[in-house]
């Protein structure tokens, strides 16, 4: 079994600007996994790991945050222009019979990619997620979303202040959205610290959050129309994304089901990662056995 620092980290130029990504590698069938603001595609690395031996994982890092590459002037750093872009790096690596999975807005452009319809994707998977008027989260989305409104050098500044693990713990910034993993926290501070291009960018993420404050609603308006299996897995100790919502999300999707994991914050990949890896497995057993019997 791999490691976490064993996954490959490749890149990929897509329309809006160069995009790094996770990959396990492999022929197995396809799991692109999708990470909140101010995240990167490591939040799945144990779930990968786990995973792996049996289906090809694709974390990408997408531009909220703590993205290394600058994104182009022109990129539509808007959440259903992230949406889309997401669709086309689906596109350019040619998977198909994709399980989407999302974590924290992760999870909310997982319901923007398929409520029209996404030819590539099989099958979701949404995981202690944004939903319904819960756009941005909670105090730390509230917050973070507040902080966007600053000029992006003050906005640096305050987010220096993060590098202190007190402050970082506070349930303004990470305290709330997990309950181990502070490490990959401070990690994921260092590209809005150091890049000037990646703190505007951010700003300009937050700003087109704050200036969609129904599209969550919107979005799970048409969710019913959603035929395909859907899996949603809910943190039993959430305090950003209420456990209602969850239990909301699964009966509006024709084929939801509703899984709690106890003892997790919202980001179950970096607090109970084994405990989400075996959820997901047990999800896609039917579609393996399938496959399995179309082949055999």
């Amino acid at each position: 079994m791999k490691r976490p620092d064993e996954l490959r980290t490749q890149q990929i130029d897509l329309s809006a600007g160069t995009i790094g990504y996770r990959d396990s590698g492999g022929d197995g069938p396809p799991i692109v996994l999708l990470h909140g603001l101010m995240m990167d595609a490591t939040l799945w690395d144990e779930v990968v790991v786990d995973l792996a031996p049996d289906r090809r994982c694709i974390a990408p890092t997408l531009p909220l945050g703590a993205h290394r590459h600058p994104m182009r002037p022109d990129a539509d750093l808007s959440p259903r222009g992230i949406a889309r872009l997401i669709a086309e790096f689906l596109d350019r690596l040619e998977l198909d019979d994709v399980t989407l999975v999302g974590n924290d807005t992760g999870g909310a452009f997982v319901q923007l990619l398929v409520r029209d319809g996404a030819a590539r994707v099989g099958r979701i998977v949404l995981v202690s997620c944004e939903a319904f008027d819960n756009f941005p989260p909670g105090l730390t989305g509230k917050t973070l979303v507040l902080a966007g409104k600053l000029p992006s050098s003050l906005f640096g500044l305050l987010m220096q202040q993060i590098r202190f693990r007190p402050l970082r713990r506070l349930p303004m910034a990470f305290g709330w959205l997990t309950m181990r993993g502070d490490a990959a926290t401070a990690r994921w501070m260092t590209p809005i610290l150091r890049q000037p291009e990646i703190r505007r960018e951010t700003v300009r993420v937050l700003r087109a959050i704050a200036a969609e404050r129904n599209l969550m609603v919107e979005t799970a308006e048409r969710l019913p129309h959603y035929g395909a299996p859907a899996l949603v897995v809910w943190a039993s100790q959430d305090r950003v994304m209420p456990p209602e919502h969850g239990r909301r999300l699964a009966e509006l999707l024709p084929q939801g089901r509703f899984v709690e994991v106890p003892d997790s914050y919202t980001l179950v990949p970096l607090d109970q990662p084994l405990a989400l890896a075996q959820t997901i497995r047990e999800f896609l057993a039917p579609s393996d056995r399938g496959s399995r019997s179309r082949t055999g």
